[in-house]
């Protein structure tokens, strides 16, 4: 009999009614309560799993949090800016389900732990928003506005979830705690907090245009520096001063880094500490049994609680570091008493709702009354969020002055112990700093870039960044490509690059021929490797130095040479490789066949030739079954094949016969370093286009790839400075068929 249905119900209540003397209205009340009671049981069932549902997605919060600690503090990047945590729409869902019990209005939760529970989420609400502030710089302005809508519209529905809460008496007095009291407190703090992000996201629109204006002016600067040097003649210092001025303008240009160098932010990291300490001090006052729960959600009540506390402490250390950081980033103690005289909001803060105000309306009607109604409208509304705005920025920088307080003693103790290190420093040994070393801090501070210029930078933050560059460099010296640079050793000088294409080579039909660093160099790799008579460490480590190659011919190509056509050709030379490498096949022909063996090298060259022809005939005359990528894939490899054995077979003629198998690898090792040598002679020109890019969001990794690049392949350079470049114009250096044709036929 089903538990549930009316029938099973009906059925005791005839019983009841045949065994007693009650009334038949009392009965039919009995049965109603009844069968709402086990239907309130059956639809309750799944809230047990919404609480673990809402336990995951908290834990999935916090370790993006965590994760951006950790970062900052490996990078001694004290700002830690959000690279894992981020506001987005993925972001806000997951923070959506994290909040299910303050957003929950229906269920009755008047147990300690069950309330603890629902204040316990506002405050992880609170710690999450701080972390988030920083990650509104790294968004376009069209991606800010709708996050922020979106936020907007979570902390407010929340906000009015929890009103209804307090005035249903869903959070109410328990115990001796007033819950109602200290929920208006969190809903103050994250208004409050909603309020920091969108004048955050105000100042950050205009910033970036202010920002970005004076990046471009310092740029085109450093770029006239460069260009004064001798095309393919940069020097690995000059690369370096270029490198790390383009660092630091990146740095202090960050959107990220400007952002919490505001007082919003430090305004936010104080709201964030006051509401872990109230809820600290809220836990500690309660002490929730977590074994004891009276809601539909059973125990995962206890687990959200445990998760989300959790959260609140880890969360709120981020938060703490940035405000300080913040502050002593460009502080003085002068700075600070210049500062807090005088509360007001700096014109980035105001100036996008300025410009709003005096732009002119599309209108699509002709009524001039309506005009001047709506835009005396327009204009009276963003009058008022103007000034709404500056007291927003005041109240703020009000706020700010607890953290600053703070910042005081530590710089007076600083200095304290910077006049001792000076007192005592000769009995203690103690350096003190040289006038070459300040005269080179004055020179790195031109590159400072803040938004205002009257703005102090304190010395110490610019040799932190200064040194975090030089950090990144010599760690990435430590991974130079030994294998490539023993192979670019071996052989010296470029002519390869004129010996594996020669124009003798009879085309193919319909052949339109164009090519890149990256295919002949795998295609003659291809060749090195099939002889089966060569030493197995000579064949190793030639796979190793063209592996280690490629990765920065690969660079090369992607930065001087991405027009479509280059494009089709590399695209196939990435996935020949990869055949290559992983599977020793070439277009699904097995290298080093056993049939190789006794033949000699002259077959094994007939042999690839002969296949690239039939799979070039069979490509373009009976149109293959596949996608027309793989057509186009095996085509273009095939031709490459095509021309490279023949020009081998043309070059040798009768001779080809007397070489060896061994003699053949040397020959092909040899031209693979001069082509690799060839095309590594743009590297300083890539690591100075890597130093720069336009969207300032992706700025901070550009200059970060640049300086790790440049660690890697700084001893290349070096020994690339020695060889005598052709005589080619600086334009036509990134292009392997240039060099070829200047080969072939050198200029008089």
């Amino acid at each position: 009999m089903d538990p549930y249905s009316i029938d099973t119900y009906l059925n005791h209540g005839k019983d009841l009614a045949s065994c007693t003397n009650l009334t038949d209205s009392f009965v039919l009340f009995l049965q109603k309560l009844l069968f709402q009671s086990e239907l309130q049981n059956k639809f309750s069932k799944p809230m047990l799993w919404m609480g673990i549902y809402a336990a995951i997605a908290s834990l999935f919060c916090i370790l993006p949090m965590v994760a951006d600690l950790l970062h900052g503090l490996k990078h001694k990047k004290l700002w830690f800016p959000c690279k894992y945590f981020t506001l987005n729409a993925a972001s806000l869902t997951v923070i959506a389900v994290a909040m299910k019990l303050p957003m929950d209005v229906s269920n009755s939760m008047q147990n300690d732990v069950d309330q603890d529970g629902k204040l316990g989420s506002m405050a992880f609400m609170c710690t999450m928003m701080a972390n988030l502030l920083p990650s509104l710089a790294t968004m376009d302005s069209k991606e800010l506005i709708t996050n922020i809508i979106a936020l907007g519209v979570l902390v407010i529905t929340l906000v009015v979830n929890v009103y209804i809460q307090i005035e249903t008496g869903a959070i109410s007095y328990l115990n001796g705690i007033y819950y109602s009291s200290i929920a208006c407190m969190y809903v103050v703090m994250l208004l409050a907090l909603l309020m920091i992000h969108t004048c955050s996201a105000l100042m950050i629109l205009k910033s970036k245009q202010i920002l970005e204006s004076k990046y471009k002016a310092g740029h085109e600067t450093k770029l006239k520096d460069l260009e004064l040097q001798q095309p393919g003649r940069v020097t690995v210092e000059k690369l370096e001063q270029h490198v790390s001025n383009h660092w630091i303008m990146a740095e202090t240009s960050s959107p990220q880094f400007m952002t919490v160098c505001s007082a919003t932010t430090s305004a936010s990291g104080v709201i964030c500490v006051s509401s872990t300490v109230i809820h600290v001090i809220n836990m500690l006052s309660t002490r929730p049994n977590m074994k004891y729960y009276g809601s539909d959600y059973k125990w995962s009540v206890s687990v959200i609680f445990i998760i989300q506390f959790s959260g609140v402490i880890l969360g709120t250390i981020a938060p703490i570091l940035r405000c300080l950081a913040s502050l002593s980033f460009k502080v003085s103690i002068k700075w600070i008493w210049n500062h807090i005289r005088v509360f007001k909001a700096e014109s980035c803060y105001t100036q996008k709702l300025s410009d709003w105000k005096h732009s002119s309306i599309p209108f699509r009607f002709s009524n001039r009354r309506c005009k001047i109604v709506i835009q005396d409208l327009k204009v009276l509304i963003l009058s008022f969020l103007i000034g709404f705005q500056k007291m927003v920025v005041v109240t703020c920088k009000m706020i700010a002055l607890i953290p600053i307080f703070f910042v005081i003693c530590i710089l007076c103790c600083f200095h304290c112990w910077k006049w001792l290190k000076v007192m005592f420093g000769a009995s203690l040994n103690v350096s003190v700093e040289e006038p070459a070393q300040l005269q080179h801090t004055k020179d790195l501070s031109r590159y400072v870039l803040q938004l205002q210029d009257d703005m102090e930078f304190a010395g110490r933050t610019l040799k932190s960044i200064s040194k975090s560059v030089n950090r990144v460099i010599q760690k990435a010296k430590k991974q130079q490509p030994n294998n490539l640079m023993k192979l670019l050793e071996e052989c010296s000088g470029f002519e390869g690059v004129g010996k594996y294409d020669v124009h003798q080579v009879p085309s193919l039909p319909e052949e339109k021929y164009v090519d890149c660093w990256s295919l002949p160099v795998v295609t003659l790799t291809t060749i090195a490797i099939s002889l089966p008579n060569v030493q197995k460490d000579m064949v190793d480590g030639l796979l190793r130095s063209v592996s280690e190659g490629l990765t920065y011919v690969t660079l090369v190509e992607e930065t001087l040479n991405a027009t479509d056509e280059f494009v089709i050709i590399q695209n196939a030379a990435r996935r020949l490789w990869l055949e290559v490498e992983v599977y020793h096949k070439w277009l699904g022909n097995k290298l080093q066949n056993p049939s190789h063996q006794v033949n000699p090298a002259r077959e094994i060259v007939q042999w690839f030739s002969d296949t690239a022809k039939n799979m070039v005939t069979e490509v373009e005359n009976k149109n293959i079954e596949g996608s027309n990528d793989d057509s186009l894939y095996i085509s273009v490899s095939a031709k490459s094949m095509y021309r490279i054995t023949q020009t081998i077979l043309v070059s040798y003629h009768d001779n080809i016969d007397q070489i060896s198998q061994e003699d053949l690898f040397v020959q092909i090792s040899s031209m693979i370093s001069h082509m690799l040598a060839a095309c590594l002679t743009n590297l300083p020109q890539v690591i100075a286009m890597k130093c720069h890019t336009n969207v300032i969001e992706k700025r901070e990794a550009s200059v970060h790839t640049a300086a790790q690049l440049l660690g890697e392949t700084m001893h290349i350079i070096n020994n690339l400075q020695d060889r005598q470049l052709p005589n080619l114009k600086p334009d036509e250096l990134p292009f392997i068929d240039k060099w070829r044709d200047l080969f072939l036929h050198p200029s008089p």
